[in-house]
């Protein structure tokens, strides 16, 4: 098994050169972001709640998949040896679409948390236990699994084109696919199948969850808990439109020239920009979070002091 080519914008040295900033910049804020929440949230009693179980969970998931590819799109990105070694690729493709089927799976667990919490609030600790929540997490992360487990080794099996050259920023199936010199009629059909079923029904749990959020929170009659429920629902929302709508932007549509230029663009989009997004959205969002946080800070400095 010889080694890949990731192309990239090779034929922008430029732009790479600046891309490799940006990317420096914000895999920074990813690991900062992340780190804060998994800490603040296992650290604060207060937060000890279902929400914060899942959002550690997608501060972790948001932390392995950064890290599985962007140190080697930042070698890239750098110099002009742009090969990945065949191994090096496989892993890639294997924490990738693991990570990225977890990741659609968990934010539809963490929208119906958000649908129990506003539409049975009485009943929300009876049906939201700890032992719930972990099942429900597990449930993500082994979903997530089989789904690369059954993808990673059909895309791998294909014959590649002698040159190797893999159009994108990372080892993913669209690109790997058209960089196939076989029929791929098959690996196409699973992938539309898993597209349907790890972004499309998803998305519709989550979008028919929010309707039903949305008219509890309108017969609610004060306007300062309407302000509460709608609050902790943005969040998630914004986090859910950015991830979904650029990863099924690249996973959906069809594949041409300008199509692939602009994937790549999207891919660089939820590989980087989300992961460090996300816990911005939440904390700025949130002043649960950032009270644990300034409590944090506190218990740090005054130990230092004492």
């Amino acid at each position: 098994h010889s080694d890949f080519i990731l192309l990239g914008f090779s034929e922008k040295p430029y732009l790479e050169k600046i891309l490799f900033w940006v990317v420096l910049i914000f895999y920074c804020l990813t690991l900062a972001g992340n780190m804060v929440i998994i800490l603040v949230s296992s650290k604060d009693p207060k937060l000890h709640i279902p929400m914060y179980f899942f959002l550690c969970n997608l501060s972790l998931l948001d932390l392995s998949f950064t890290s599985s590819c962007v140190p080697q799109m930042l070698v890239n990105f750098w110099g002009p040896e742009k090969t990945i070694s065949y191994i090096g690729c496989a892993f890639q493709l294997y924490v990738f679409l693991w990570l990225g089927a977890t990741e659609c799976v968990l934010l539809v667990v963490m929208a119906m948390d958000r649908y129990v919490a506003v539409c049975h609030p009485l009943q929300y600790t009876a049906i939201m236990h700890p032992k719930f929540c972990l099942q429900l997490a597990i449930l993500a992360w082994g979903a997530g699994l089989v789904q690369s487990l059954v993808q990673s080794p059909a895309t791998l099996q294909l014959p590649f084109c002698s040159h190797r050259r893999v159009d994108d920023i990372v080892c993913e199936v669209p690109a790997l696919i058209q960089a196939s010199s076989a029929d791929t009629t098959y690996n196409e059909i699973q992938m539309s199948i898993a597209s349907i079923i790890f972004l499309v029904l998803p998305l519709v749990i989550i979008l028919s969850s929010y309707g039903a959020v949305a008219k509890a929170v309108l017969r609610i009659k004060s306007a300062a808990g309407q302000r509460k429920a709608f609050s902790t629902c943005t969040s998630h929302l914004l986090v859910v439109s950015l991830f979904y709508g650029t990863v099924t932007a690249v996973y959906l549509q069809p594949k041409n020239r300008y199509a692939q230029e602009q994937g790549k663009f999207l891919t660089l989009f939820y590989t980087v920009a989300t992961p460090a997004l996300n816990p911005l959205i939440y904390t700025l969002r949130n002043r649960e979070v950032k009270g644990a946080l300034i409590r944090l800070v506190r218990r740090t400095w005054d130990s230092q002091n004492n």
